[in-house]
């Protein structure tokens, strides 16, 4: 683990095409547990690999798309590999990412990322904040990379500023992933349909929700 002080811009990210992307909710939560998230801002690139995230499934009546298309949640609707940016309790931003064939709306949220690149950026942004913690829960993770509604509906996959990758080397198809119940909701909570990479300290939530390892 490498001090807050020190610019780490060092990671070689390979750019994820839409093709690569399982078109499944459930696979596509857990193929994303090791992949990056990556912003190349104006002030300088921010990245981190992926170490937490959640499916929303077709017919799952916590989803965003549950009611169906609205103008709100058109993103969802969209080719695997759009944002779809969700104000949470009037206060933090989420980032999900649509996940099945258009026209059906299902999602992936990002819930935590390892810090890569632009550390002293996420510092600045997230301010006496641990290392582990800069990117650790949804809300903080947009915080700390700085991305808002104004990237709704962007295509991560499509060539913008915001985007998703592999790091240049890592061609294994999964990280090592786990599987635990989701947090924070109250329906439907009964199902393995959280992702995380055991054993990281950048995962989110109480560490006795848990489970064993999956895969």
């Amino acid at each position: 683990m490498l001090p807050i002080d020190v610019d780490t811009s060092l990671y070689s990210i390979v750019p994820l095409a839409r093709e690569d992307l399982p078109v499944d909710t459930v696979e596509l939560a857990r193929f994303m547990v090791g992949k990056c998230l990556v912003h190349d801002s104006p002030e300088g690139r921010v990245s981190g690999r992926i170490v937490e995230t959640e499916a929303y499934p077709i017919g799952d009546s916590t989803s965003y798309a549950y009611r169906g298309l609205r103008p709100y949640n058109a993103a969802l609707f969209r080719a695997p590999g759009h944002a779809y940016m969700r104000l949470v309790y009037g206060a933090s931003y989420t980032i999900n990412m649509s996940s099945e064939p258009e026209g059906e709306g299902a999602a992936v949220l990002f819930r935590a990322a390892e810090p890569l690149d632009g550390v002293p950026l996420m510092t600045r942004r997230r301010p006496a904040v641990k290392y582990a913690d800069l990117a650790r829960g949804p809300g903080r993770l947009c915080a700390a990379f700085a991305i808002g509604p104004e990237w709704d509906g962007v295509d991560l996959c499509g060539g913008s500023s915001l985007w998703i990758g592999r790091l240049n080397g890592d061609d294994a198809p999964f990280a090592r992933v786990a599987a635990a119940k989701r947090i924070g909701l109250s329906r439907e909570m009964h199902e393995l349909l959280r992702f995380y990479e055991p054993g990281s300290p950048f995962v989110s939530g109480p560490k006795r929700l848990l489970e064993p390892l999956v895969r």
